[in-house]
């Protein structure tokens, strides 16, 4: 593309950054916009929830880049400007400051923000939520002072921020509507283990029970009413019930999307050939499993960019990663891999009550669709190697350790 073609990103955190950098690491030298809701330079959120409340790490730590990157390579940063509207058949955004911007290319990476449930006292503003480094810092400080917390969900948030909360010594009860924690990333089995991981450090994690009210005293939220009428009184209140993704803009730009995601191929073009997208909207077309998959990790942001920057300039490319995620919680560090909504067993190889093993989670016909490796390091690509290959397994074999993984393909 030539020096006058433009390409705007709506969207300041990791995947626009990694976008920006894409497209200069590919020879583009023309001008790149970047729009950016937040303040700070885009930055990773996994350390919000994990070594930032931990005391590890500050925002330099996990920032993509600092500004001298930015002005090094060419590109427009607008710190504090969101893009309000797109124009498709003009090529034109508009932006927050009332002003427009026209692209040749435009790629759309606004990412998501916290659901809020339709629980009495749910919009309080002394309530917490986690997805910036703002709410990350509002937080830590308030964690500083507190002695006691309440979460209503446990999903990855909400039991990160639980680890990290009882390791600086502050009660924790976590709330959860489901049979257990993670019911929807890990299913029941699996996510039994972390209810006992979590109840060994403290943690009292009432499961399968409703929040009828989040209630406050002299301006602050302090505590949770409970459908069976009990009560959960803390200083501080937590909301981690998931993420609303943000496809606002790409709605109102007439560009097809459909259970909370932007419908794109597997290049990440959406409906409008001068339109991509990228991160927690995109709902994109995969290779491997024949399905449309989205999801809200921090893999997608990192690697989907440089796809749709090869696609934006039109070179053949298309983004067949597994999903993936990991998470740290106490002494337990996991990495999964794969993609297992409709999976028929889970069969578990090594030292499940030492917290040392790899689970596998697998059709009705012993396929590996996904699998999660725990405090058990190097396998990774065995795993992603056992569902690539599409092919069934023997599951005596599979759950001994003894048995090389790489030897099942064989």
């Amino acid at each position: 593309m030539s020096i006058s073609t433009t390409i705007v990103i709506a969207g300041g955190g990791l995947a626009g950054a990694k976008a920006a950098e894409a497209l200069r690491d590919n020879d583009f030298d023309g001008s790149i916009v970047l729009f950016a809701d937040e303040e700070h330079l885009p930055y990773e959120r996994p350390p919000l929830s994990k070594e930032f409340l931990a005391g590890k790490k500050s925002l330099p730590d996990f920032t993509v880049h600092d500004s001298a990157w930015y002005r090094d390579h060419d590109i427009d940063l607008r710190l504090g400007t969101g893009v309000t509207s797109v124009d498709p058949s003009a090529h034109v955004v508009g932006v927050a400051d009332g002003g427009t911007v026209r692209y040749d290319k435009l790629l759309l990476a606004t990412g998501s923000r916290p659901r809020r449930p339709p629980i009495s006292g749910a919009d309080a503003d002394s309530l917490y939520y986690l997805r910036t480094f703002d709410d990350a810092q509002r937080l830590n400080s308030a964690l500083g002072q507190a002695s006691s917390l309440a979460v209503v969900g446990a999903g990855w948030i909400g039991l990160e921020v639980a680890a990290s909360a009882r390791q600086r010594g502050v009660d924790v009860t976590v709330v959860e509507t489901t049979r257990q924690p993670l019911m929807t990333a890990l299913g029941e089995e699996v996510g039994a283990i972390f209810a006992g991981l979590h109840r060994d450090h403290g943690v009292d994690l009432r499961l399968g029970v409703q929040v009828d009210e989040i209630f406050s005293a002299d301006d602050k939220s302090t505590g949770l009413r409970l459908r069976d009428g009990s009560t959960v009184i803390a200083d501080i209140v937590l909301v981690a019930v998931g993420a609303h993704t943000n496809i606002e803009l790409a709605e109102r730009a007439g560009l097809s999307v459909r259970d909370g995601g932007v419908l794109v191929d597997t290049s990440l073009r959406t409906s409008d050939t001068d339109i991509y997208a990228v991160g927690d909207i995109a709902a994109a077309d995969h290779p491997l499993f024949g399905t449309r998959i989205r999801t809200e990790h921090w893999a997608n942001a990192l690697k989907q960019p440089a796809v749709a920057a090869a696609g934006m300039l039109g070179r053949p490319a298309e983004y067949a990663e597994l999903p993936y995620f990991f998470t740290d919680q106490y002494e337990l560090g996991m990495e999964y891999v794969g993609h297992a909504p409709g999976y028929q067993r889970v069969v578990l190889r090594g030292d499940v009550a030492g917290r040392e093993f790899v689970a596998f989670w697998l059709d009705g016909d012993n396929r590996v669709l996904a699998g999660m490796n725990v405090n058990v390091w190097d396998v990774l690509d065995d795993v992603k190697n056992l569902i690539r290959s599409q092919r069934p397994v023997d599951t005596d074999r599979l759950a001994d350790p003894q048995t090389p993984l790489s030897e099942l393909l064989r």
